[in-house]
């Protein structure tokens, strides 16, 4: 069972993402701050990771720049950005984020990208 590590503090939508994502039979690891998402990374090694771009503590372009440079981890990362943030998601995908999807989006759409990564890594 793959491992999914969402970081999101809009709690309707963790709660939205959840319901989807426990559907098609993926493990979560639910999170609503950066801090809390940079512990999980450590001890949980999660098979992909969701987060949001504006996070309390630490933003989502920290939390991608811990995971590459520091923890030296290539899990893959998909960031949720409105567009206002284009800035911060441009210097996220520089930094290693590997897609991203903007708000607001339909829980399908996600699904759909992790399980395109999902398959590729396969492949």
């Amino acid at each position: 069972m793959k491992k999914i590590l969402i970081c999101e503090d809009e709690e309707i939508l963790l709660t939205a993402l959840k319901f989807r994502l426990q559907k098609q039979g993926y493990e979560l690891l639910l999170c609503s701050n950066g801090e809390e998402a940079r512990q999980l990374v450590k001890t949980e090694l999660p098979d992909i990771i969701v987060t949001d771009i504006d996070l309390p503590d630490v933003t989502g372009v920290e939390l991608v720049n811990y995971i590459r440079k520091d923890l030296l981890n290539d899990t893959p990362i998909i960031m949720i950005s409105p567009l206002e943030h284009e800035d911060d998601l441009l210097l996220a995908l520089k930094n290693g984020a590997n897609d991203f999807v903007t708000k607001p989006f339909k829980p399908v759409e996600l699904v759909l990208r992790i399980r395109c990564i999902f398959e590729a890594q396969e492949a």
